[in-house]
């Protein structure tokens, strides 16, 4: 696997390159060789965060984690990308049945703690509403007085339909549809 390393509000030091590469060379096993994948260090308050997005053909994987401590975020970011390949395993195999060209699926292990073993996660409710005219600003103001995490409206200037949302830093989020 090839990683593309970025830093923001620090300097991606040698050896935090090589430490990171040592402890995801733990997922070549999972992928071809020209598999990408994009690190990003950075740092907020005193808090370590590494956001890490592998591009499949199709499919994109992605996981970040922040502590105290850059090593200790390394080390679970590596874990929870592991977690989410073994526990897509069938449903990637059933995408790459025909290209087995980016996923080596013989090294892949399923799962077999009970996160996985039991029931797949349903569709337990479904919500209809109607879509009201706003700006940003005020759907801001409507999520945070629903103390939702997410937001959907339609926007009063182009008329298409867009999501607001609280993004993990405190700081919210704008999801529209392209042009």
């Amino acid at each position: 696997m090839k990683l593309n390393f970025a830093g923001k509000n620090m300097e991606v030091t040698k050896a935090l390159r090589d430490v990171t590469e040592k402890k995801f060379s733990k997922l070549d096993k999972f992928f071809q060789k020209d598999v990408e994948g994009n690190v990003t260090f950075s740092t907020e308050k005193n808090r370590k965060i590494i956001e890490v997005t592998i591009n499949l053909p199709g499919t994109i994987l992605r996981a970040e984690e922040s502590s105290d401590d850059m090593y200790a975020s390394i080390d679970k970011t590596v874990d929870i990308l592991e977690r989410q390949v073994r526990k897509y395993k069938t449903k990637l195999q059933k995408r790459y049945q025909n290209n087995n060209q980016t996923i080596r699926f013989e090294n892949v292990v399923p799962l077999t703690n009970g996160d996985d073993a039991g029931e797949k996660p349903k569709l337990v409710k479904r919500k209809k509403f109607n879509l009201k005219p706003m700006m940003t600003e005020e759907a801001i103001l409507q999520m945070e007085l629903l103390r939702h995490n997410f937001f959907v409206y339609t926007d009063a200037e182009t008329s298409d339909f867009a999501v607001v949302y609280k993004r993990k830093d405190g700081n919210y989020g704008l999801i529209q549809p392209e042009d």
